[in-house]
């Protein structure tokens, strides 16, 4: 062991000693969340319906590990490389635990995992309440054998809920619904499903004139029936953000009247399918914040639902898929094609794959481009952009692709607020190209 991981697991354990003296102190509500897609989206959501009636801390930042809950918990910013600003965030957190302070009500904590064991290291010191389940793909795959044991982990959540809590699962996911069998929790689930106790039904998109004016459903939940607008999302899949929200209210014995009106102002976290003004009067939907190929195959899909002129994607690997690498990126391909993307510029070495299955079966060696990282990408990009255009840029966190949306929006002025990755932190660390087989 070298002295660095020495340092990082004191830290870890110093840590959690004072967010679990804090849990116990003031007792708050926990919601946690986990999935292999849409946590973020759906703490969101939650947050929007729960912040009128409670005092609701939510994770920031990418705060879901062994050190960010903590940090959540404790309510600050990470110390990062200071050895001052560590001994702040200690200082601040042993005055919660020795003096009374104003705490939040609620704790709305992202849990994610990496590898087995890491949900038994957060459960083991965080009470669960509510607990929320979003998807499970093979998303983050690299430490584990297959999607299975991705959702046995993720599970663990359902299974540690309190009896008197709830469980928030996705009724449209099978590996999800499966986990109420593993909890003594009241299950609520979502979905498109009858049975699911809360059910969406007619969906659509809404453009008038060629302007989005939002998505539009009716929840049907005890047999009422209630119209929802969410006037800042685009994607489909954010519905179901919004239905683990309205899942979340009505556990908690909001109406769906009041719910509905909270979520108007949903809005999805940056870098998840935002609609950003492009150069020449173009349109781009930024999905750079990461990639998992089922979000993939959602964003492709959204773009045949906005009227455009011509469909251009520009795809980053994907990367953590393990032994699923190359099959999921030769998919991403087959999707290309079938959605008649007008052109597609790959970036990196895995979605190269991808590049030669469209260039031999799909498009014409003109519209198919290949490029080994995103700013090269982004400025052969802006060179084709026209009025009409609907660009989709995604790609996951190691390929940087808020490079390419920083190049090619109409506003580069706008990055700081409307993009991923805009920190100091981030803008010191440069794109690094991969040297080695994608995994």
């Amino acid at each position: 062991m070298n002295e660095k991981s020495l340092k990082i697991r004191t830290l870890e354990k110093f840590l959690r000693w004072m967010a679990q003296k804090i849990l116990q102190k003031y007792e708050p509500r926990v919601i946690g969340i986990t999935g292999s897609i849409g946590k973020t989206s759906s703490k969101d959501a939650i947050f929007c319906v729960l912040r009128e009636h409670y005092f609701v801390r939510q994770t920031q930042k990418n705060y879901n590990n062994e050190i960010g809950v903590p940090l959540t918990i404790i309510g600050v910013e990470s110390g990062g490389g200071s050895y001052i600003g560590w001994c702040k965030v200690i200082v601040k957190g042993m005055k919660i635990i020795l003096f009374s302070v104003r705490y939040p009500e609620v704790l709305l904590l992202e849990l994610g995992i990496d590898r087995p064991g890491d949900m038994d290291y957060l459960l083991d010191f965080i009470p669960i309440d509510i607990s929320v389940v979003t998807s499970i793909n093979n998303a983050h795959r690299e430490f584990f054998k297959d999607t299975n044991h991705i959702a046995r982990e993720k599970g663990k959540l359902v299974a540690a809920t309190k009896q008197n809590g709830f469980a928030i699962l996705n009724d449209d996911d099978s590996r999800v619904r499966a986990m109420e069998k593993r909890t003594k929790a009241k299950v609520i689930t979502y979905g498109t499903q009858e049975k699911s106790e809360i059910v969406v039904t007619d969906i659509h998109s809404g453009y008038q004139d060629s302007q989005f004016q939002g998505l539009t459903f009716k929840v049907n939940y005890e047999g009422k029936i209630v119209p929802f607008r969410l006037q800042n999302i685009v994607a489909r899949h954010h519905i179901y953000a919004a239905l683990s929200a309205i899942a979340v209210g009505t556990a908690l014995k909001m109406n769906l009247i009041e719910i509905s009106q909270y979520l108007t102002t949903f809005t999805p976290p940056v870098g998840r399918m935002n609609r950003i003004d492009g150069v020449n009067d173009s349109l781009i939907i930024d999905d750079t914040y990461n990639a998992s190929p089922q979000a993939m195959y959602a964003a492709l899909e959204t773009m045949t639902e906005i009227p455009h002129g011509r469909t251009i994607a520009v795809l980053g690997d994907m990367l953590e898929l393990g032994i699923d690498s190359e099959k999921e990126h030769l998919r991403i391909g087959k999707e290309i094609i079938e959605k008649k993307i007008s052109y597609f510029f790959a970036v990196g070495m895995c979605m190269e794959v991808a590049y030669h299955n469209v260039q031999k079966k799909g498009l014409s060696h003109d519209k198919v481009f290949y490029f080994e990282d995103p700013l090269m990408a982004g400025k052969a990009v802006k060179k084709i952009l026209k009025k009409g255009d609907a660009i989709l840029v995604k790609g996951s966190q190691g390929m940087r692709m808020e490079k390419v949306v920083e190049e090619i929006m109409a506003k580069p002025e706008d990055a700081t607020t409307l993009l991923c990755r805009q920190t100091k932190e981030w803008k010191k660390i440069p794109f690094k190209k991969r040297t080695t087989p994608c995994s």
